[in-house]
């Protein structure tokens, strides 16, 4: 495994993009990581010791040259050896063990953002640049781990268009938080393998999309729906209002 290889699973393991994964470690910015797994690059020592600092449990001699154990050994702790299919067997009769799969979430704290449901869609299209509209919106609070910057916003899923069954889907009815994406940064060519996004249209409403494509000569970028029911189609950002990432699903129906 290479050194990128490493960087990623921990990245992946961890639950992290590489925007999000950058500004964890401690990355004035995303190129590092970016071109380090895309490109396949050898990760330097400060990135490593980066992400040693950041993530204790790491061994940071395995993130460097891949040798010895991917986890830190505590004091007093023994490596175990896997056991065959019938020594867990034999384990798990004779001497059955508890292993806890979540883990606490230091710094937890929250944000307050307004909400935008399905029924102030039409109202927020014209209200979006007005803070007195927007403080009438009601707010939800959202749980963080770290201080947050830029301007966040939840709006309510409609449809299916972003449902195609898988773990990815966007469903009817879901809360998503999103961050504007700065008008001044649409002219360069947009995150598009890290987010879906959030895009207000000033005739077309507000829809979740997967952009597939930005031409940054003609300012036109190409949406994607994850439901293969729903064809792609092209809009020119002249005609947008507002972008956002779409950071997380924080409110799922769990109804079956």
């Amino acid at each position: 495994m290479e050194g990128w290889e490493r960087i990623k699973l921990i990245m992946e393991q961890e639950g992290y993009n590489k925007n999000s994964f950058s500004a964890t470690i401690g990355l004035s910015n995303n190129v590092t990581i970016t071109r380090l797994i895309n490109e396949g690059r050898k990760p330097s020592r400060m990135t490593c010791e980066k992400i040693a600092q950041r993530f204790p449990q790491y061994n940071l001699n395995w993130i460097l040259t891949g040798e010895g154990n991917m986890y830190q050994k505590k004091e007093n702790e023994t490596v175990s050896i896997p056991m065959n299919k019938q020594e867990k067997s034999q384990e798990s009769s004779t001497n059955p063990t508890f292993i806890p799969n979540v883990h606490p979430i230091e710094n937890i704290g929250f944000m307050n953002v307004p909400l935008v449901h399905i029924r102030a869609q039409c109202g927020y299209l014209n209200g979006y640049g007005d803070q007195e509209y927007i403080g009438t919106l009601p707010t939800l609070p959202v749980i963080v781990d770290r201080t947050y910057h830029g301007n966040y916003r939840l709006f309510e899923a409609e449809g299916d268009s972003m449902d195609d069954g898988s773990r990815n889907s966007i469903c009817d009815g879901d809360i998503v938080l999103g961050r504007e994406v700065r008008r001044d940064l649409w002219q360069y060519k947009l995150h598009i393998n890290d987010w879906y996004f959030i895009i207000v249209h000033r005739a077309e409403g507000i829809s979740i999309k997967k952009i597939i494509s930005h031409d940054v000569e003609h300012g036109i970028i190409t949406c994607h729906s994850l439901n293969d029911m729903f064809r792609d189609y092209q809009l020119h950002l002249d005609e947008i209002a507002e972008l956002y990432n779409l950071i997380k699903i924080v409110d799922r129906n769990a109804r079956l």
